[in-house]
């Protein structure tokens, strides 16, 4: 059984970091994937970025190329996204998503299972 519980979102001034995380059970073992979602208010929710849980690999949305990383630390079951030069259009609830699949995708319809999610919100 797959669950993924999001933590450190927060307000924070344009220009600013944050770092979330994701704790995921149920992850290590298997073709897993886990990413990034985000929605805003009146938008659809988007993809953010994602990494394969086994080999690190990762893919970023390029909005959010150069100034995000995703990482994960297999120990600690536990996934994260740093995230840097914050701009006041990042403001979201940020999802931590997971995926079982053979070759990643960008798509929500292919991630089965989903945190609860996190407010970021940057302001200008």
């Amino acid at each position: 059984q797959v669950q993924l519980v999001e933590s450190g979102g927060g307000l924070v001034q344009a220009g600013g970091s944050l770092r979330l995380s994701c704790a995921a059970s149920g992850v290590t073992s298997g073709r897993y994937v886990l990413g990034w979602f985000r929605q805003a208010p009146g938008k659809e929710r988007e993809f953010v970025t994602y990494i394969i849980w086994t080999s690190g690999i990762t893919y970023y949305a390029d909005s959010v190329k150069g100034r995000f990383t995703i990482s994960r630390d297999n120990a600690k079951n536990t996934m994260y996204l740093q995230m840097n030069s914050l701009k006041p259009e990042d403001t979201a609830f940020y999802y931590c998503a997971a995926q079982a699949r053979l070759l990643p995708t960008t798509r929500i319809r292919d991630y089965g299972y989903w945190g609860q999610g996190t407010q970021v919100t940057v302001s200008s």
